[in-house]
């Protein structure tokens, strides 16, 4: 076959080295809210969902899991801050690695995007500030208006994404290999 002949290449189809992972290609699973770990611990179900995203050599990144009781705002969303979420995860990510993908948990704290109602003993929710979420086209009712995060508070905060981290890895992701 000459060289006019070869089938074109399609970058998106191409390997990818990032960091120390080798891709097989371009294409990645971005995180997805699925809202369906129930009491904030990922369920079993999502070994299926996430096993059947997954290809050899391929990129998952979870879906946005909180660092701490309070960095959520959404129903049903995983967490990743005690050892009940990360005995949960680790199915999950042994199911990605079996099929020979790669598998990064997405760590968040959704700072004022919240309400009392996912906040422990129905605080406020935590930001870096007082001021209330102003968002056209949604209802800002939804929302409580959070409380400032106060300056000797912050290193709780940094402490929670470190140890979520820490978490996350001792659940498998960020292996590496």
């Amino acid at each position: 076959m000459s060289a006019a002949a070869q089938p074109p290449t399609i970058p998106l189809l191409t390997p990818y080295k990032l960091g120390n992972f080798n891709l097989s290609h371009r294409i990645v699973l971005a995180p997805l809210t699925r809202q369906r770990s129930y009491n904030n611990v990922p369920q079993p179900h999502a070994i299926l969902y996430y096993s059947q995203r997954t290809s050899n050599g391929g990129l998952l990144i979870a879906e946005a899991t909180g660092v701490s009781d309070t960095a959520q705002g959404y129903p049903n969303t995983p967490g990743i801050w005690t050892k009940e979420q990360v005995e949960a995860w680790k199915p999950i990510v042994d199911a990605v690695h079996a099929k020979g993908g790669v598998f990064f948990c997405q760590i968040w704290h959704v700072g004022r995007v919240s309400n009392s109602g996912y906040q422990p003993n129905g605080q406020a929710p935590i930001s870096s500030t007082d001021k209330p979420i102003r968002l056209n086209g949604i209802d800002a009712s939804e929302f409580t208006p959070p409380r400032r995060l106060r300056t000797d508070e912050i290193p709780q905060i940094v402490n929670d994404f470190r140890l979520a981290a820490r978490n996350s890895i001792e659940a498998g992701n960020l292996s590496l290999h």
